[in-house]
C-alpha cells in the first residue's frame, strides 16, 4: 500500500495549546511494500509524520493519500476508523497501552472493537502470537506478569491482529536490551519481506537505519528534507553534516580504517558482515 503526501501542514493542538506547522508543505511518497526510516533531530517532526498517516493528525493543507483513502481536512471519524484498521501505529513503549486481564483479551480487543466476531478474532490471536515468537499459552496470563520484551511483543501482536497494509513504528526498539530490540527488528523486517507490508520506522539508532531500512527520509523543522536510498545517504558525508547526523558503527569503521591505511573501498559498508567481507577482498584479512 502507497502513501503519498501531497503539499501536507499540520498543527498541533490539545485544549488551548497549539504548535504551529509540526508538518510543513510535506511532499513524498513511500512505495508499497518499502522499509523506509524516518531520522531526525528531536522536534524535526518525525512523529508527526506518522501520526499523519493514520488519521491521528489532520492536514490543516493538503492531503494524505494511503492506498485508495485519503486523509484531509475534511475527513470525518467514520473514515478514520477504517484507515486506522488499515495503518497499523506502533508507539514508543507501546506495552503502556496493554490493560486487558489476559493476554488473548488484550490482543482480541482491537479486531473485536472493528466487528470481528469474537471466534475469529480468538483464532487470528493464536496466529499473531506465534508471528512475534511467543507461545500460545501465554495468551491466558496476565500481561503485567510478562518480561519488559514479551510485553513488547504483545503489544506488537496486537497491531498485527488488525492485519494492516500499513505498520507505523516511534522507536519500537526503546527501552529494550540490544538482543531484545534486534530481536524485535528482525521480525519487523521479516514481515516486510515476506507480507510485503508497508513499514516506516523512526529511530535515533543509524545502525538500525543502515540495518533494516531500504530507503531514509531526514526531517528537520516539519519539512522533509531529503528521501533516498539508505546506502546513497549514508555515502553523502557533506549531507550528514549538513543535518548533524550519526553514522552506523560499520561505516564509522570502515572511515577510520580508510583514513589509517589509505585504502578507498568500492562501496560504503553498512553492517560489520558487509565490512569484513571488503576488507578480506582487499587482501587486508
Amino acid at each position: 500500500m502507497e502513501i503519498i503526501f501531497k503539499n501536507v501542514s499540520a498543527d498541533f493542538k490539545i485544549g488551548p495549546i497549539r504548535s504551529p506547522f509540526v508538518l510543513h508543505s510535506v511532499n513524498m511518497i513511500i512505495n508499497s511494500g518499502a522499509f523506509t526510516a524516518v531520522v531526525g533531530h528531536t522536534g524535526a517532526g518525525k512523529s508527526s509524520l506518522l501520526k499523519a498517516m493514520n488519521g491521528l493528525l489532520i492536514p490543516t493543507e493538503g492531503k494524505v493519500i494511503v492506498g485508495n483513502m485519503i486523509i484531509d481536512a475534511k475527513k470525518n471519524k467514520k473514515d478514520l476508523k477504517a484507515i486506522r484498521q488499515k495503518v497499523g501505529m506502533i508507539f514508543q513503549f507501546p506495552e503502556s497501552q496493554l490493560f486487558a486481564e489476559t493476554v488473548e483479551k488484550d490482543i482480541c480487543f482491537g479486531p473485536i472493537n472493528f466487528g470481528v466476531p469474537i471466534k475469529q478474532a480468538k483464532e487470528i490471536t493464536r496466529r499473531v502470537i506465534k508471528m512475534v515468537g511467543l507461545d500460545s499459552e501465554i495468551l491466558t496470563k496476565s500481561p503485567f506478569s510478562l518480561s519488559g520484551g514479551q510485553k513488547r511483543r504483545v503489544a506488537i501482536a496486537g497491531v498485527l491482529a488488525m492485519e494492516p497494509d500499513v505498520l507505523i513504528l516511534d522507536e519500537p526498539g526503546a527501552g529494550l536490551d540490544p538482543q531484545g530490540k534486534k530481536e524485535i527488528l528482525t521480525l519487523l523486517k521479516k514481515w516486510n519481506q515476506d507480507r510485503g507490508l508497508t513499514t516506516v520506522l523512526v529511530t535515533h539508532d543509524m545502525n538500525d537505519v543502515a540495518l533494516y531500512a531500504e530507503d531514509v527520509i531526514i526531517m528537520e523543522k516539519g519539512r522533509v528534507v531529503v528521501q533516498d536510498e539508505t546506502r546513497k545517504v549514508f555515502s553523502n558525508n557533506e549531507l550528514l553534516n549538513q543535518y548533524s547526523l550519526d553514522v552506523p558503527d560499520a561505516r564509522r569503521l570502515q572511515q577510520k580504517i580508510e583514513d589509517v591505511s589509505g585504502l578507498k573501498f568500492p562501496h560504503v559498508c553498512l553492517s560489520v558482515e558487509e565490512l569484513a567481507d571488503a576488507l578480506i577482498e582487499a587482501d587486508v584479512l
